[in-house]
């Protein structure tokens, strides 16, 4: 019986040889074969033909409430003599890290936008390959890395471009003084200010610039960090190279700091307003308001400094009830010797002041 089962066995296999040995072949390595799959799309098998991404470019840089364009193209070695309709998407991990999310996807001519940035995106398609990403309408927490996936069938290549805004990074405390923020607070405090938390490429490119502040703060990631550009005794002592220190990540909730927020571009103006005598806060509030403007916040402030070069010598009141002024041009009887934001905290309310106005380019 065993003997019986190994003859049969045999002829099988002897069966199946002959089979693959005249099987038909084919000498065209860039040979192609178009089918229906079971789900009813078209793929495209093939040997020999390699589909190519790129985005030409590691990174780009915008402003806040303006336009950007990553690039991403893609084409085949060998050129295939007809185009073909590819799967394109765009994928975003944001800054601050976190989870990938689905910025676009595109089939051909049909498209679709995700969240956020639905009615803000689309494809370029301006030549064949062309799968650049057109976001309009920029958003401080739009910062981050972009992920262009291309999909023919089975192959399936991707290219990044990274998003970053031209802003200023600035250091903010709560009104009752030093670490006084837990993360979320921190988080609200920027956001109440007309900006974002900081995320550490922003705060090292400051302190590249010449930030250089004492205070820890919040970051975007959570983690706590401060800028020094020169060592100093309260900070670490001399014996610390400069840098941007840092204390690691903290508890969100139990640890308490101050922030360093971001703020990019403007979409209006800041300005200094002094009527015939000078206001306390209820004064400077009403005084803006009669002029169809708003009391500028702490970030419209330093946008306004850094970006649009605002230099004026005279304390005035911003939104959250501090009092400060803007130096591009260092100058006797105005601060320290370099440009900054001047601050003299949250004064009372009662006390007496100019005012820094915002008025929003539509007005």
């Amino acid at each position: 019986m065993m003997m019986c089962c190994l003859q049969t066995l045999l002829l099988l296999l002897l069966r199946l040889s002959g089979l693959a040995l005249t099987a038909p072949t084919t000498q065209n390595i860039f040979f192609y074969h178009d089918f229906l799959s079971g789900n009813g799309n078209k793929e495209l098998h093939f040997s020999g033909v390699e589909l190519h991404v790129d985005s030409t470019q590691p990174s780009v840089s915008a402003v806040r409430g303006g336009s950007a364009t990553m690039p991403c193209r893609f084409w085949y070695e060998p050129e295939l003599s007809s185009q073909r309709d590819v799967r394109v998407k765009w994928s975003w991990l944001p800054a601050a890290g976190g989870h990938e999310t689905d910025v676009l996807v595109a089939l051909g001519s049909r498209c679709h936008s995700f969240g956020a940035f639905s009615g803000r995106v689309q494809l370029r398609q301006d030549f064949p390959g062309d799968a650049a990403l057109v976001m309009t309408d920029l958003q401080l927490n739009d910062t981050g890395r972009y992920r262009c996936e291309v999909v023919d069938g089975l192959e399936d290549r991707s290219s990044s471009v990274y998003l970053e805004l031209r802003g200023v990074v600035f250091p903010y405390q709560h009104p009752r003084g030093h670490y006084q923020l837990s993360f979320l607070a921190a988080q609200q405090a920027c956001e109440e200010q007309g900006s974002t938390l900081a995320t550490f490429t922003q705060l090292f490119q400051s302190w590249k610039e010449g930030l250089n502040w004492c205070s820890a703060g919040w970051l975007a990631d959570g983690t706590v960090q401060y800028p020094i550009t020169r060592p100093r005794v309260p900070c670490g002592g001399h014996g610390l190279a400069p840098g941007v220190r840092s204390y690691g990540r903290r508890h969100l909730q139990l640890h308490h700091y101050d922030v360093f927020c971001f703020s990019s571009s403007l979409r209006g103006k800041v300005y200094y307003l002094q009527p015939s005598h000078k206001m306390n806060l209820t004064e400077a509030q009403q005084a803006c308001q009669e002029d169809g403007a708003e009391v500028a916040k702490v970030g419209q402030l330093y946008a306004a400094w850094r970006l649009t070069g605002l230099d004026r010598c005279d304390a005035g009141w911003l939104a959250d009830g501090s009092v400060r002024y803007p130096i591009t041009r260092p100058r006797r009887n105005c601060g320290p010797s370099e440009p900054g934001v001047r601050s003299f905290g949250f004064p009372p309310p009662q006390h007496k002041h100019g005012v820094y106005c915002y008025k929003s380019a539509d007005e």
